[in-house]
């Protein structure tokens, strides 16, 4: 599975509403409204790489106030919780 994260730059009086139609996308499993450089920012789960290209510029930059988008594809994922059950394995055993 490929994760990218896709930052969005919006029209700011169509925010929630291209936010909400951004999230409605199949592939896309989080958006964001945020402060700072970019206007909403979207966590997408595909099988392939291919399968970008068809929702990322085919989907997401044509949804109405969508103004740009920068794609950022992710390698590897850290989190605590996966630390935290790296380091619990075996310990139902003792």
């Amino acid at each position: 599975m490929i994760t990218a994260i896709v930052l969005i730059q919006a029209a700011a009086e169509s925010i929630p509403e291209a936010a909400q139609a951004i999230a409605d996308i199949e592939g896309v499993t989080e958006v964001y409204s945020c402060a700072g450089d970019v206007d909403l920012i979207a966590k997408v789960r595909v099988a392939a790489h291919e399968d970008l290209a068809d929702l990322i510029p085919a989907k997401i930059s044509k949804v109405p106030g969508v103004l740009g988008t920068d794609t950022h594809i992710a390698f590897r994922s850290y989190s605590r919780a996966d630390t935290d059950a790296a380091f619990s394995i075996g310990v139902d055993g003792v």
